[in-house]
């Protein structure tokens, strides 16, 4: 079937043309960024576009709007990891002066398992990253995280439950 024979674009068409300035206003009110509240918009509909049944959505905005916040809430993390990675950078002993690709794809593999590690406790996540980006022992971890070292080996048997079944999934 021709893309614009499929039955769903005509109902997603309508509910562009009837939400799409509304679900802009809204995230620019949240944003303060019209432009960004528009490239917001415009992806939330795309995410609608990739729904197996667009025909089944009851409530449109409230869809939307959750679909929307999730963009939001993507970019500022985004944005968070971005800062915490040029800090590092600043904080670096030697200067270091990744390129502009190289930049983007390390924030993207900090984006991939800040996702993978998602739903994890703070604290495993932090013993997490401390036993692999600062190579701490788990001795160092617990007195880090003022916990025992058994639980940062329950921590870290979490992560790389996690991580395994990451790699089983790809």
């Amino acid at each position: 079937m021709g893309a614009n024979r499929n039955p769903h674009y005509s109902l997603i068409g309508q509910m562009f043309k009837r939400d799409y300035q509304w679900l802009c206003a809204s995230v620019g009110r949240v944003l303060g960024c019209h432009h960004s509240a528009q490239d917001i918009a415009s992806e939330t509909f795309v995410r609608v576009l990739a729904l197996p049944d667009p025909a089944a959505i009851r409530e449109p905005r409230a869809l939307l709007t959750t679909i929307a916040r999730r963009l939001v809430y993507e970019g500022w993390r985004r944005q968070d990891l971005e800062r915490a990675y040029l800090e590092s950078l600043a904080l670096a002993p030697t200067p270091v002066h990744p390129s502009p690709e190289e930049r983007a794809l390390v924030i993207e593999a900090l984006l991939a398992v800040d996702r993978l590690l998602n739903g994890l406790s703070a604290k495993a996540k932090a013993a997490f990253l401390y036993h692999q980006l600062d190579g701490l022992t788990y001795a160092e971890i617990g007195q880090q995280l003022g916990v025992s070292t058994s639980r940062v080996q329950q921590y870290m048997a979490e992560a790389f439950k996690r991580c395994y079944q990451a790699m089983v999934d790809a």
